[in-house]
């Protein structure tokens, strides 16, 4: 008589592995950097790690901008000039949760919206406390997190942006934003700061804090690869719709040249 087995479905059985969800986002911790470089490789940007010497670096596809990540330094956003918009940077420390470093990162592959951007509204529509002294500061519920306008006097040359969280520990990371940084990318940045939806972090990666929440969850691998891959196709698709677009403006301008000389 044969041995009964018991049928595990079709291919391996997967094993659930154990991960957190973890709030406030900005005290969890620095996270995966490829949630930050393929999301970038996705979409159309030019992976120069090997020949830049670091350990993450992407060159836009116009070469005007580049984000890269290097300890103990931490990350780097490179603007360079272009028409009316003067060259720009951000630093991040290495313990800047990288989905806060993606709300800048993503916004940088997307066309900019038509609106007039507003660093303050994603804050205060979180009910962040606002106050005015000798510098514009926006403070979490909780206290732990403070985004800044600086302004040291002067001519102005030494304005910036300043993002910082801190727990009972004290500073956990910061972000340095000159003030000739394009509006629209500070707002993305907070946007992503001030989101309540708590982040993922797997087991030996939940930072040691009592003025964090953390919710234990069970996720197999194919459920983990389906969320990103959902990510990255979301920023193929975004990236071919660009190409597209350009390429039949291309086409449609040397048509009219064409048209206008016979």
């Amino acid at each position: 008589m044969s041995k009964r087995q018991q049928w595990t479905g079709w291919g391996q059985a997967q094993q659930a592995q154990q991960h957190y969800l973890v709030e406030p986002r900005y005290l969890a911790g620095g996270g995966d950097l490829r949630h930050v470089g393929e999301f970038l490789r996705a979409s159309g940007w030019k992976d120069i790690a090997r020949s830049s010497g670091t350990m993450l670096a992407f060159d836009s596809p116009d070469q005007m901008v580049r984000v890269a990540y290097q300890p103990p330094g931490g990350w780097q956003v490179h603007g360079a000039a272009h028409g009316h918009q003067p060259a720009w940077q951000v630093t991040l420390t290495p313990q800047t949760p990288v989905e806060i470093v993606a709300g800048l990162t993503d916004a940088l592959t997307k066309p900019r919206s038509a609106h007039a951007p507003n660093v303050w509204a994603p804050l205060t529509e979180k009910s962040w406390s606002m106050q005015q002294d000798d510098y514009f500061v926006a403070q979490s519920p909780d206290r732990h997190a403070v985004v800044q306008y600086v302004q040291p006097g002067g001519d102005g040359s030494q304005n910036h942006w300043w993002v910082g969280a801190r727990n009972e520990h004290g500073p956990v990371w910061n972000a340095q934003a000159t003030a000739s940084t394009p509006l629209h990318l500070v707002q993305s940045l907070t946007t992503a700061l001030a989101d309540p939806e708590p982040v993922m972090r797997p087991l030996g990666h939940v930072p040691l804090s009592n003025r964090i929440r953390v919710t234990s969850v069970s996720v197999l691998p194919d459920q983990l690869g389906a969320w990103q891959q959902a990510r990255l196709s979301a920023a193929r698709a975004a990236a071919w719709s660009r190409n597209w677009v350009s390429s039949r403006a291309r086409t449609g301008a040397k048509a009219s040249g064409y048209a206008r000389t016979r």
